[in-house]
């Protein structure tokens, strides 16, 4: 059996945890720069607010009680993930973390000791007590079942075990599900199942697998698989190393400037240089691209790329500022005005292993790996920040962040007092 635990409407939760105000209020997050819906409360859906709506059509309508809005708090959603995910390990010890807030959980043996509906609302107590947040707990024999599972039904109070011994609820379930809602389908492939008599997800379980396979993908037949319970995709404790790594941003501001597209850069090759080194992999392959909004009026839209292949591999930041500097300088024209610019790495190598040439300089890599590692430790430590110069201070064309929640939980100045009367 698999679990899986998903906190409910996870950004706003964040959001209205240290707001009591807030509890039960219409809450919604918006994306970078302030621009679209992405995480809504129970309130912000009553209300009609739908995911993906801008930013700009909202804030002039009228609705019936205030409507909470907030720019998009990174560092707060993060670190109340990392709570959460500790508190499901301390009951579950064999996980492995989906996305920011889902995690899967490996429930061999619960059965021997425990109810499953039991141990999930002994686990959602446990995550409640531990961090304020509410998760749903699906239980089911595949991933794909503790997935659908873990939806939020009221009728079960936010826990629901698909267990093996009780099909009948698992097809009933099913038959009430629409394909489209399946993980991993979408309506593209919902609309062709459609045309082959497949509507829910029990049509989809029943289907001959070799027929999805034959018509879809070997991923889709694994997905029909799942749901008819066999299990297909195994838990995996450690995350597959990553074949790229990419680091771009929307500007608040067009930029116009090369000065300030250099400074947006060298700010993006830090950021990825520092990934590249949590994943303890080394890169051969930078690249860089910039372009124009393709919705401005009167405006030609441009965008290009360009990059460097390197003769070692290298996750020392400023091998990657400098590559990124030079593949700038053949792609920039003058008279743009640029929306978005990211850096890009891949060609990975682990611990960069190479075969080095009788002109390298091993004693120049071996400090540039000391370096990075005291770089990294300061940054990393709270107590202050290194940057390199050409990232700038001043910076107008930040991503625009004009609702932003204090850092409750990450700066000693933003940590909520308690008073008593």
């Amino acid at each position: 059996m698999f679990g899986l635990a998903d906190v409910n409407s996870f950004y706003a939760s964040c959001e209205a945890l240290f707001r009591p105000d807030l509890r039960g209020r219409p809450v919604v997050v918006l994306s970078n720069n302030d621009g679209c819906v992405i995480a809504r409360s129970a309130g912000a859906r009553k209300l009609g607010i739908k995911m993906g709506a801008p930013w700009f059509q909202i804030k002039t309508q009228d609705f019936p009680e205030k409507v909470h809005v907030f720019s998009s708090n990174y560092g707060l959603y993060h670190n109340l993930s990392q709570r959460v995910m500790t508190a499901l390990e301390e009951i579950t010890p064999k996980v492995e973390q989906y996305s920011i807030d889902e995690m899967f959980l490996d429930l061999t043996g619960i059965d021997g000791c425990e109810d499953f509906e039991h141990f999930g609302r002994r686990l959602r107590a446990h995550v409640l007590a531990t961090t304020g947040l509410t998760v749903g707990v699906g239980m089911g024999p595949t991933k794909t079942l503790a997935q659908w599972a873990s939806k939020e039904w009221k009728q079960f109070r936010g826990v629901l075990a698909l267990a093996p011994d009780n099909p009948r609820r698992t097809e009933t379930l099913l038959s009430h599900q629409p394909v489209e809602e399946v993980w991993g389908v979408g309506r593209r492939i919902a609309k062709r199942l459609g045309m082959m008599g497949i509507e829910n997800a029990l049509q989809l379980a029943r289907a001959h697998p070799a027929l999805i396979r034959k018509n879809f993908s070997v991923v889709l037949e694994r997905t029909a698989r799942e749901l008819s319970g066999e299990s297909c995709i195994p838990l995996e404790e450690l995350p597959p190393a990553k074949q790229q790594i990419c680091c771009s941003r929307s500007f608040g501001e067009r930029i116009t400037s090369k000065v300030a597209m250099q400074q947006a850069l060298c700010q993006y090759a830090t950021r990825a240089a520092e990934k590249l080194r949590g994943e303890r992999q080394f890169c051969r392959r930078i690249s860089v691209f910039i372009r124009t909004s393709p919705h401005a009026v009167n405006e030609v839209f441009y965008g290009n790329s360009a990059g460097e292949k390197l003769s070692l591999p290298t996750q020392d930041t400023r091998d990657i500022i400098e590559v990124a500097m030079r593949s700038l300088d053949g792609i920039w024209l003058e008279g743009k005005r640029y929306m978005k610019a990211g850096i890009m790495l891949d060609d990975f190598t682990p611990n960069g292993v190479s075969q080095l040439d009788m002109f390298s300089d091993a004693q120049a890599r071996a400090n540039s790996a000391q370096l990075m590692k005291v770089l990294d430790g300061i940054n990393q430590s709270g107590l202050g920040s290194l940057w390199f110069a050409g990232q700038g201070v001043n910076t107008e064309w930040k991503m625009k962040r004009d609702m932003l929640s204090p850092a409750w939980t990450t700066r000693w100045s933003d940590i909520p007092l308690a008073t008593v009367k």
